[in-house]
């Protein structure tokens, strides 16, 4: 069968109650997209690694506890959905991914960020929401084209200063974070979410500045 559909583009084996994927769907060399999502998926083959072609990987509500080690040399990925798992911690690695250009992971058991994420020069979008985030790493500022950062419903406290360095973030999502303070951000933004946080009914300066440019800031 997997000799018949070598150069299948697209393989989707979502919602299908899967306790596990074939090591066979290496074969697919040609493949772009895999979507596994809402299946039962404790981990995936090494073999995935072997699709060098893809581009999109759907592996979100399942069962991981870690990022598959087969994603590592998946260089050409541009989306990677892992949300709604039970990762604890993303892979030093992560930053190797280096297409990246949209990363979801939100709803999972994450407490920190590690400063590798920072080495994802093309990613736009980051999701991160419904995780247990008590920090960010600095190196989060060393992100050039991120443009939504969404880190709604965590723990954070306090934002590294170094958030005013993304040129073109646009939307940042802070929502239901017990928030003390709040740094200086970029010109580039044009909306902040602020709802559900300490800052009500009073904006906090940085707020006040998004505002006073133009841009919308809900609390």
């Amino acid at each position: 069968m997997w000799e018949r559909t070598a150069d299948l583009l697209r393989l989707v084996v979502a919602d299908m109650e899967l306790a596990e994927l074939s090591p066979e769907v290496g074969r697919l060399a040609a493949l772009t997209t895999l979507d596994a999502a809402h299946n039962a998926l404790t981990a995936v083959p090494s073999a995935i690694g072997d699709l060098r072609a893809l581009r999109i990987l759907y592996l979100g509500d399942n069962a991981l506890t870690a990022v598959p080690e087969g994603v590592r040399p998946l260089r050409a990925l541009e989306y990677l959905g892992i949300d709604d798992n039970a990762i604890a911690a993303l892979p030093d690695w992560i930053g190797e991914l280096s297409s990246l250009v949209e990363l979801r992971v939100q709803g999972n058991a994450l407490t920190s960020l590690p400063p590798a994420i920072g080495d994802l020069a093309a990613l736009r979008e980051l999701h991160v929401r419904g995780n247990g985030l008590t920090s960010l790493p600095q190196a989060i500022g060393a992100l050039p084209a991120l443009r939504v950062l969404d880190l709604r419903d965590n723990a954070l406290t306090t934002l590294p200063d170094t958030l005013a360095a993304l040129p073109r973030l646009r939307t940042l999502d802070l929502r239901a974070n017990p928030l003390r303070a709040l740094p200086k951000l970029p010109p580039s933004l044009e909306k902040l979410d602020l709802r559900w946080t300490p800052f009500f009914p009073e904006l906090p300066p940085a707020a006040q500045a998004v505002r006073d440019r133009g841009g919308v800031v809900l609390n």
